[in-house]
């Protein structure tokens, strides 16, 4: 009985730790976007953004996304939509993997073995999901791979500079003077130049929008990012109200960024930049202001950013139009 009983409380701790862990994802991302990937890149919504010396694996597919689903670009390599367009470790199921692994190796650990830490019923879900998992793991591997190749033949990176010629950090300079990852253009687009005035106006939105965002100040998003992105900032926003926190976001610094592509299609110019940034990420309780549990403080994030402006408009046209996160 006392053995059964062990078993049991043995088989409780390794859900809680599993729970734990599959929720653990959800708390950490906090930062505009929630650490997703939504927006619009036009004709190339569907289709991954080259690879750059900033972020050498493929981007994250949308999670979310006004655009239709046409099939061009689906079929690409590495992409998967079963997985919710997310990498590992992202989203709620994601984390439920991870949890589930990690409640596994609990047991193994208790003397249990590995199926013991998961228990009952839970056994045969547990089995399947962590085929899966094997089976995302290997195809994470593989895309990560292909990726590394694709980044080791775009040449030697040039000197990084911040924009505006400051040394240390911001936009690399590569073969093709924007940084390591030119893309090869795909049909009905045309590819165009961007000046360092736009990589400018890039990491000007980049701090400008965050701060934006912190304040809460809808109409100053309105000036920086299009309808589609608007949009899903002030879902995020009301989620958080509902919570009772408020997302303060400061201290937001561009160290790492460059060029992955730049094209033209009809009325419009888009131009997806990777970014790597520190940024101070706060969530606070909106009543007392004291940090929320699960805030993360000072930390890096590296993004791909799409922004859009309309065909012949000025560095102060850019929008900021998707954000996807570097897997």
């Amino acid at each position: 009985m006392l053995r059964f009983l062990a078993q049991k409380r043995g088989s409780l701790i390794s859900l809680v730790l599993a729970a734990l862990l599959a929720l653990a994802p959800a708390v950490g991302e906090a930062r505009m976007g929630g650490g997703g990937s939504f927006g619009s890149r036009g004709a190339r919504t569907w289709s991954a953004p080259p690879s750059t010396r900033t972020a050498p694996g493929m981007a994250s597919p949308f999670e979310r996304s006004d655009a239709p689903r046409s099939g061009y670009g689906v079929n690409r390599p590495g992409y998967n939509p079963a997985f919710g367009g997310s990498s590992f470790g992202r989203g709620f199921f994601g984390g439920l993997a991870g949890g589930l692994l990690g409640a596994g190796l609990l047991g193994m650990l208790m003397g249990q073995g590995f199926w013991g830490g998961i228990g009952g019923f839970m056994s045969i879900i547990g089995l399947l999901l962590q085929i899966a998992l094997i089976v995302f793991l290997a195809r994470m591997a593989f895309a990560w791979w292909r990726g590394r190749n694709a980044a080791a033949g775009v040449g030697p990176q040039g000197s990084t500079f911040a924009f505006g010629g400051r040394p240390a950090g911001g936009f690399g300079a590569g073969p093709m003077g924007f940084g390591g990852g030119a893309a090869q253009q795909r049909p009905r687009t045309q590819p165009i130049q961007i000046a360092a005035a736009d990589f400018n106006a890039f990491e000007r939105l980049l701090g400008a929008s965050q701060a934006a965002y912190s304040r809460e100040d809808v109409d100053a998003l309105r000036a920086m990012a299009t309808p589609e992105m608007v949009r899903h900032f002030n879902d995020e926003m009301e989620t958080n109200r509902r919570k009772g926190v408020v997302n303060r976001v400061s201290d937001v610094k561009l160290l790492q960024g460059d060029l992955s592509e730049a094209w033209r299609e009809g009325a419009d110019e888009y131009a997806t930049v990777a970014m790597r940034f520190a940024l101070n990420d706060v969530t606070e309780d909106r009543a007392t202001g004291k940090p929320a549990p699960g805030s993360q403080g000072a930390t890096e994030a590296t993004e791909v950013w799409t922004f859009r402006r309309p065909t012949g408009g000025g560095c102060d046209a850019w929008k900021l139009s998707a954000i996807q996160q570097a897997a």
